[in-house]
């Protein structure tokens, strides 16, 4: 599978969708971005199982600024509507290959019971 453009019409639906995805926002201008596009695209191929996305922030500003996405390239992983892991930079091959290893060996419901223990620990806002 080759990746997908994400815009503020598409961006939400990947997030909401069952299958695990891999944001990578970019910029036309990004020298890291041009060398890690064939990295993210090649690792893409390989794994027709996980939505490999890409979001121009020159061209969706509003999704890139609500995220706080300050360096590019940046790298974002979701699973199950859940932000599983955040960087600025580009990653090797290798690096990124263990990340969706990583990705697909997750046991979603030890992460969902975990999240709701945190919150159920929480003080109350008062």
């Amino acid at each position: 599978m080759s990746t997908i453009d994400l815009n503020k019409e598409t961006f939400q639906q990947a997030i909401d969708s069952d299958t695990p995805l891999i944001v990578d926002f970019w910029a036309p201008w990004c020298g890291p971005c041009k060398t890690f596009a064939p990295v993210f695209e090649a690792e893409a191929a390989e794994h027709p199982d996980v939505t490999f996305a890409k979001l121009n922030t020159e061209d969706q500003p509003e999704i890139a600024e609500a995220l706080g996405i300050r360096s590019i390239p940046t790298l974002m992983v979701f699973r199950e509507k859940v932000l599983l892991f955040r960087q600025a930079g580009a990653l090797s091959q290798p690096q990124l290959a263990e990340l969706v290893k990583q990705l697909k060996a997750l046991d979603m419901q030890k992460i969902h019971a975990e999240m709701a223990a945190a919150q159920n620990n929480q003080p109350d806002p008062e």
